[in-house]
């Protein structure tokens, strides 16, 4: 056989594999700007809806340094994981962090609301974009100072309403975790329908934001049960460990992901026990 023939399949399989290889990056290059539209379009809607029930804030680093920070504004993990992070501050309610993602196979945004002047539970609005493909996570966590009030009670039971309005979401796999006994309203749920996507992500912080403006600020003293109870939550995922602590944990460090947790993630240091 010449050298030529045997040059030929070569050749062929090598033009195989970058044909591949243009279909996959085509594929990400695709998928990240759809989705990255998306989550743009979900903080966007986020913030106005916020908006419309109190007075939102961006955290000015520069005006309060001593408050505020940049310095988490823009963080690349691993070289290929780059996280942007807004922080406000909702008047009356507490801390919003709102971080986006993007990896190139996957994109995400988490949307959470730290509140330390009302009591509701904290809201967590966690939404995977995968190609074409959306994991989704909205959790509620118990840290106020008493959950057994019936106004506490009242609240859970309007956002408990969230399970049966979606039940036709398919549910993720549930894995066990130190702090699931903190969770109060659950839902984990995977989907391709993008409509249905934001229907899901509106209704829940819809919800959340209707069952707090009905309360009244709180006492003094559940300000500083919540205060703690969030403190503690905080420091318990960089001690016990989390999914997503511990990718901060391993890149930045400790007492870097305790700063950022504390000024900006979940803002407990920016508020007073008093």
């Amino acid at each position: 056989m010449s050298t030529k023939s045997k040059k030929k399949p070569l050749l062929i399989v090598l033009g195989i594999l970058l044909a591949l290889i243009c279909v996959l990056v085509g594929t990400c290059v695709f998928f990240s700007v759809k989705n990255n539209k998306l989550i743009y379009e979900m903080i966007g809607d986020g913030l106005s809806q916020v908006a419309e029930h109190y007075t939102v804030t961006e955290c000015d680093a520069a005006a309060q340094p001593d408050k505020y920070t940049d310095e988490y504004k823009d963080m690349r993990i691993y070289g290929f994981m780059k996280f942007h992070t807004y922080q406000y501050e909702i008047e009356g309610l507490g801390n919003l962090s709102v971080m986006r993602a993007n990896m190139g196979f996957m994109q995400m945004v988490s949307f959470m609301i730290t509140p330390y002047e009302k009591n509701v539970p904290l809201c967590t609005l966690d939404f995977m974009y995968i190609f074409g493909n959306r994991k989704s996570y909205v959790e509620f966590y118990d840290l106020v100072g008493d959950t057994e009030t019936d106004e506490y009670k009242t609240v859970l039971s309007q956002l408990g309403s969230l399970k049966e309005l979606f039940a036709d979401l398919d549910e993720l796999p549930a894995s066990e975790n130190w702090y699931d006994g903190l969770l109060s309203v659950v839902l984990h749920k995977q989907l391709k329908d993008d409509t249905r996507n934001s229907e899901l992500f509106g209704t829940a912080l819809g919800m959340y934001l209707n069952a707090a403006d009905i309360l009244s600020e709180s006492s003094a003293a559940d300000k500083a049960a919540q205060l703690a109870n969030t403190k503690a939550y905080s420091d318990g995922l960089i001690e016990k460990g989390g999914v997503s602590t511990d990718v901060f944990k391993k890149a930045l460090g400790e007492d870097k992901t305790r700063d950022f947790f504390d000024r900006v993630f979940f803002g407990s240091a920016n508020y007073s026990a008093s």
